[in-house]
């Protein structure tokens, strides 16, 4: 009996199926989703390039679209299809196979990069379960992302080194130069970067420790791992997020921080958030500066998150509220509306020793609720200039102690902070 049959027979919707038998060795499957998306090779011949690992690594590939799409994409996709199958045939190795899929108008309900991403891992999960494989790899990769030469080994090495990670986020970098985008987008990622990596540098401030990057085209899971957690959803949008939350609060995950995604700074429309639309908004309003979330509203996620250790009781009763009266309205407002009493009852009546107290506490108060906290907050502190932002971090931290306005130099010092060159 394989170890992925249960999630098989519950999830698989067989949407593809792969009849060459998977390698015996095989260690890692790269998962790439792809509508509308002619720089494909690009991504593949970053992938076709890098180190040979120690194990074999298989690359799929699912060209899709929904049924409501615009005839010349989708004549645009059929095209691709087909030139993708030329590609594979010229491009063969000993270590890394690709396989592509056509997956053709989908009705407009499930269409989307969840659900593509969801067909992918499902075959990645059924090829490893073949071979009894649940320490195999499955990398998630976007279609306009590029790859560092290490990458295929790095993941190899990152999970042998790291037995009991469900997973991992791997370090990105956008570009921020090229003939391929104008200066004003260039300008954008940089500022966009900056946000992503002043939020979750700024969640860890607070002292949650399971804060990291959601970025679609960037982190990897183990089979069985995928398994126990219910596979991908198929949300059109933010399926990354919510898919990685699920590993995040059993805080067995972690940080490859060895190799490089270099994810696309293009403009797109296709989602309603992420990086496309944000970039959109800026070049089309012909904004030079992004704004952010105050850095007063991590101050008291801070302050309130050192007061969880008294919360906790044995008796089985709720503490003294005057421990939360003393924080700021903003958050004694946003507890109430989400039930806070109601959900420190339960906790508490569920745990018996602090430790345990503290991880259910903050399986409730997740990365989901300090983003639902810290957008009920911008009505009482408004958003900041991102490079405003992320100087006051690095200031408090200790990593700066002067003004600095210059994005690119913000970026590269957030960027040696999360690759462990600065040390907290």
């Amino acid at each position: 009996m394989g170890f992925a049959d249960h999630y098989l027979a519950k999830h698989y919707e067989n949407v593809i199926s792969l009849h060459t038998p998977p390698d015996d060795d095989l260690n890692i499957i790269v998962t790439i989703p792809a509508y509308n998306e002619p720089g494909l090779f690009h991504t593949l011949e970053s992938l076709f390039l890098c180190n040979p690992p120690e194990g074999k690594a298989e690359v799929l590939i699912l060209i899709n679209w929904p049924e409501n799409a615009p005839e010349e994409i989708k004549q645009e996709d059929r095209k691709l299809f087909q030139s993708l199958k030329k590609w594979i045939e010229e491009h063969k190795s000993d270590f890394i196979t690709f396989y592509t899929f056509l997956h053709a108008d989908i009705p407009g309900k499930y269409a989307g990069v969840g659900l593509a991403r969801k067909i992918l891992m499902d075959e990645a999960i059924r090829r490893f379960n073949i071979i009894s494989q649940p320490s195999g790899i499955i990398a998630s990769l976007d279609a306009d992302a590029l790859c560092t030469s290490n990458y295929l080994t790095e993941l190899e090495k990152h999970f042998i080194n790291n037995p009991k990670t469900d997973g991992c986020v791997i370090y990105f970098e956008h570009p921020l130069s090229g003939s391929e985008f104008s200066q004003d987008i260039y300008h954008a990622i940089c500022l966009y970067e900056i946000h992503l990596r002043y939020y979750v540098q700024s969640i860890r401030y607070t002292g949650y420790r399971n804060a990291y990057h959601t970025v679609g085209s960037a982190f990897a899971t183990i089979a069985k791992a995928y398994c126990s957690q219910g596979g991908m959803n198929k949300r059109k949008a933010g399926e990354d997020f919510y898919f990685l939350q699920k590993f995040f609060d059993l805080g067995n995950f972690s940080e490859l921080n060895s190799t490089c995604v270099i994810p696309s700074p293009r403009p797109s429309d296709r989602v309603p958030f992420g990086t496309g639309p944000v970039i959109r908004k800026l070049e089309l309003e012909k904004l030079h500066m992004l704004y952010t979330y105050n850095p007063v509203l991590f101050e008291i996620l801070k302050d309130f998150f050192c007061k969880i250790p008294y919360l906790f009781t044995k008796k089985k009763i709720l503490p003294d509220r005057t421990v939360i009266q003393g924080l700021p309205a903003c958050i004694r407002e946003f507890l109430e509306k989400e039930k806070f009493h109601e959900a420190l009852t339960d906790i508490i009546g569920n745990v018996a020793s602090p430790e345990t107290f503290k991880k259910r506490f903050f399986r409730w108060f997740n990365m989901f609720k300090i983003l639902k906290f810290l957008n009920y907050g911008r009505k009482f502190y408004p958003d900041i200039p991102v490079t405003q932002a992320a100087s006051e971090l690095l200031n408090k931290t200790g990593r700066m102690n002067f003004s600095l306005d210059d994005p690119i130099k913000l970026l590269e010092i957030l960027r040696h902070l999360e690759r462990g060159h600065f040390k907290d």
